[in-house]
């Protein structure tokens, strides 16, 4: 009985957090130029703000995870949502860059979210049922993606900072449903220790990537991280640059492909795990996902960029996949420990993928090779893969 409500919540957790960050993507250069004074300032503290978001989460995503395992996952994930909707009620109301640098380092520091979750489903999901709930995960994820922006611009075409306003509510009324609701999903370890060398991120992720298993699933999962991250950084300019869509179509186009996968894992990925297993899936997803890719690279008309993007669906079958492999691998007792480690090797990632993607995405364009890019996502894709299948 207790399975229930505590999936539930995950699901509305993680859907809530995708709709709050869905709803101010579309109003954080009008609220950072209002706030930054001109665009080239609001470019700027943009920049800052998520690089050092990214670096706290990486330093302090491993000791979010051991105090889960030590003190359980529900005070640290709804600490984390708190923190979360603090940040955009800053975002609200500041007049200037500081107050969001302060408060979005805190958030940084706190974003146990992901963590968290993948550590909760372990604990109360059996292992042949993991591979379903992750996909769950990742459905939610996707609606909240085609829901936010959405809803972001309607309000922000109102007033500039009422998405921010919005995203606050919605978390901490998370936190006040969580409160109410979340059972706890294990009781704690307190044997579980908090050394410093014990919750310094590198010694964490090293620890992980010295095990023979766990540490082959860690470095497909940094290849797949670093391949996803190409594509997100560079997916917009791309269509722009390709096809000269306008950003409506972009939009659309987005929103689309994003509820197809969010359908797709919602009803699919479960059963299909199953009847193939882990380690199979996790294989099959990554080469769709590499083969994608590398047609990405070279569609040169709108048909066939949407063939390619029906076909990717499929590929969303490899991260749950993935996931639940690692959460099989990893001892009862250390599950948060591990998330958190994989959490803080994807921060990592993020903090440097964008900028360099960005980069060679813009100096490919001189040389008339938009598509360059995705031929190295693509060949992450396929590293991510080889690793796997070794595993």
């Amino acid at each position: 009985m207790r399975r229930a409500p505590a999936l539930s919540f995950l699901l509305v957790t993680v859907f809530l957090d995708m709709l709050g960050l869905g709803l101010v993507v579309p109003i954080l250069p009008a609220l950072m130029t209002a706030v930054a004074a001109d665009l080239t300032a609001a470019a700027f503290w943009s920049g800052l703000l998520g690089s050092v978001y990214g670096l706290l989460q990486f330093v302090l995503s491993p000791l979010l995870g051991r105090l889960s395992d030590r003190y359980g996952r529900r005070p640290v994930l709804l600490v984390s949502l708190a923190c979360l909707g603090a940040d955009w009620l800053v975002h609200a109301v500041a007049l200037s860059p500081w107050p969001l640098l302060l408060c979005h380092a805190l958030a940084g520091a706190f974003a146990g979210t992901n963590t968290v979750v993948n550590a909760y489903i372990a604990d109360v999901t059996p292992p042949e049922e993991r591979a379903r709930a992750y996909g769950l995960i990742g459905s939610a994820f996707g609606l909240g993606f085609v829901a936010g922006p959405v809803l972001g611009g309607l309000l922000g075409a109102v007033d500039v900072r009422l998405p921010f306003f919005a995203a606050a509510a919605l978390s901490l009324a998370n936190v006040a449903y969580g409160w109410f609701v979340l059972p706890e999903s294990r009781p704690g370890d307190r044997t579980t220790a908090l050394t410093l060398r014990a919750s310094n991120p590198f010694t964490a992720i090293a620890v992980v990537l010295r095990r023979p298993v766990l540490g082959r699933l860690a470095r497909a999962r940094l290849c797949s991280d670093v391949s996803r991250m190409i594509f997100q950084s560079v997916w917009a300019f791309f269509l722009t640059y390709r096809f000269a869509w306008s950003t409506a179509h972009v939009g659309t186009v987005m929103a689309a492909s994003a509820l197809a996968g969010a359908l797709f894992q919602a009803r699919a990925v479960g059963p299909i795990v199953r009847r193939l297993g882990d380690r199979r899936a996790a294989v099959g997803g990554g080469l769709v996902s590499a083969t994608t890719l590398l047609g990405t690279a070279f569609a040169a008309e709108p048909w066939q960029l949407y063939t390619i993007l029906a076909v990717g669906v499929l590929g969303s079958v490899g991260g749950a996949a993935a996931q639940s492999w690692i959460s099989r691998t990893a001892g009862d007792d250390e599950q948060g420990t591990v998330q958190g480690a994989l959490t803080g090797i994807g921060a990592a990632a993020e903090t440097v993928v964008p900028v360099v993607a960005g980069v060679v995405f813009g100096s490919s364009l001189a040389y008339g090779s938009a598509g360059l890019i995705f031929v190295v996502a693509a060949a992450f894709a396929a590293w991510s893969v080889l690793i796997t299948a070794r595993c």
